[in-house]
């Protein structure tokens, strides 16, 4: 939670910010009076999820909006499975939340810590080619425009396209409808394989599973995959056992990999020697449990990120170039690249639309300059048809982003509608749509 006069920061330590004042609304009518109060003054508001993101998405140059009070079930229609929830209601409450139903959501990615506005909002996404993103899973909002007025999109509304992945350009997410699936299990399979063999096969292997990823950590030969396949809730767990999940993601994944993090930064020649390590004592697990706890992980060690979305096809290539990159520069790169899968889909302003997708996330150790790494990189990566993460960092502006997205002027005329005064406007989006 902000505090009044508070400086926010983001997670990443990569921003922040001193807004004008910081509100917490309760009710969606105090989100709609919120907002006329600030277009009254001529200010400027942004409403606030966790802080995940990389980029300066969420920053808020004057009002502040903290929605944590907005949170929890809202409605449930048990028929549909539609379930409506708080906007500012945490992703890892969401399980729970669902459970007593007898639902899920379809797919996460890997870390829980974000919103539910915030999530959707910056195109979030998991792993597996035949599903699509967390917005993919949105069949309805209500969205406070820049006039204040209250709005319900519904899923046969057009609008939902542009609303649903909107990167807070449109209004004040209020609450999130999602189409929720029953219950179900994931049995996973996680282990070391020789790299080149995995990315060989990165086509057959990313459709073969219904969730498939990869690791690679820098100046090694070996690929962490993890393989999980969607079983009945009535299959038996096998969760791993305490004591093995503690040391496996919080001694080693945690606390060992912070300090190598640490080491690595002050003699960066150790980093390969650790690197190898790191490959040896992680990745060798099997066990079968409730799907968000094989979905998601812990992360306590911080690090700054950049992701770009490729045609599922040029994954391969890309990533062979980044991996000579590396090689050519002589950088010592501490935390792994991960490789991961998405269906195509249709909302406007996501990274895998019309398209199925590979992403790349590059990753540093939140205490190391990543600028050389993630601008070598990113070169790569335009050089590939990539669109970069909304959340994460990336230098793009609207001159290259409107022709890597088909609906990029649809969705600057749906945002000239419910704001065209600006009110939501920060400096990343004045950058990423040209405003």
């Amino acid at each position: 939670m902000t505090r009044p006069g508070a400086v926010w920061r983001n997670w990443g330590r990569t921003v922040q910010a001193k807004p004008v004042r910081a509100e917490f609304p309760a009710t969606a009518d105090a989100v709609a009076r919120a907002v006329s109060a600030a277009a009254r003054r001529g200010l400027r508001i942004k409403p606030v999820g966790s802080g995940h993101s990389f980029s300066d998405i969420a920053v808020a140059p004057d009002v502040l909006l903290d929605l944590s009070a907005l949170s929890g079930i809202v409605a449930i229609d048990r028929e549909t499975r539609r379930v409506t929830f708080g906007a500012g209601t945490p992703l890892h409450q969401v399980p729970r939340l669902l459970a007593r139903h007898g639902l899920a959501m379809q797919n996460l990615g890997d870390i829980d810590r974000q919103t539910i506005a915030g999530a959707i909002s910056t195109g979030t996404h998991g792993t597996g080619i035949a599903f699509g993103g967390l917005a993919t899973q949105v069949v309805g909002v209500t969205i406070i425009t820049g006039s204040g007025e209250t709005r319900r999109i519904g899923a046969d509304d057009p609008l939902l396209a542009a609303a649903s992945l909107g990167l807070g350009a449109l209004g004040v997410l209020v609450d999130v409808t999602l189409q929720c699936v029953p219950a179900f299990h994931l049995e996973a399979v996680e282990r070391p394989e020789p790299l080149d063999e995995v990315v060989a096969e990165l086509p057959d292997r990313a459709g073969a599973a219904d969730h498939f990823e990869f690791y690679w950590f820098p100046h090694t030969d070996v690929a962490l995959t993890k393989t999980n396949r969607r079983v009945p809730e009535t299959t038996p767990r096998r969760p791993l056992p305490r004591v093995g999940k503690f040391l496996d993601e919080t001694v080693l994944a945690n606390g060992v990999y912070r300090g190598m993090c640490a080491v690595g930064r002050a003699l960066p020649p150790v980093i390969p020697a650790f690197s190898r390590l790191a490959t040896r004592v992680t990745g060798h697990r099997e066990y079968l449990d409730r799907s968000h706890r094989v979905f998601t992980q812990r992360r306590g060690v911080r690090f700054r990120e950049m992701e770009y979305a490729l045609p599922a096809e040029k994954v391969a290539s890309a990533f062979a170039e980044v991996r000579a990159l590396i090689a050519a520069e002589g950088w010592r790169i501490s935390f792994p690249l991960e490789v991961r899968f998405a269906a195509g889909d249709d909302r406007w302003l996501s990274t895998a639309y019309g398209r199925p997708t590979g992403y790349i996330a590059a990753h540093r150790y939140f205490r190391e300059d990543p600028t050389a790494y993630f601008a070598a990189v990113e070169q790569i990566m335009l050089a590939h048809d990539g669109r970069p993460h909304w959340g994460k960092l990336h230098s793009l502006g609207a001159d290259l982003l409107r022709d890597r997205y088909p609906r990029f002027d649809d969705f600057l005329a749906v945002r000239r509608e419910f704001d065209p005064e600006g009110l939501f406007r920060n400096p990343y989006l004045d950058r990423v749509l040209g405003l």
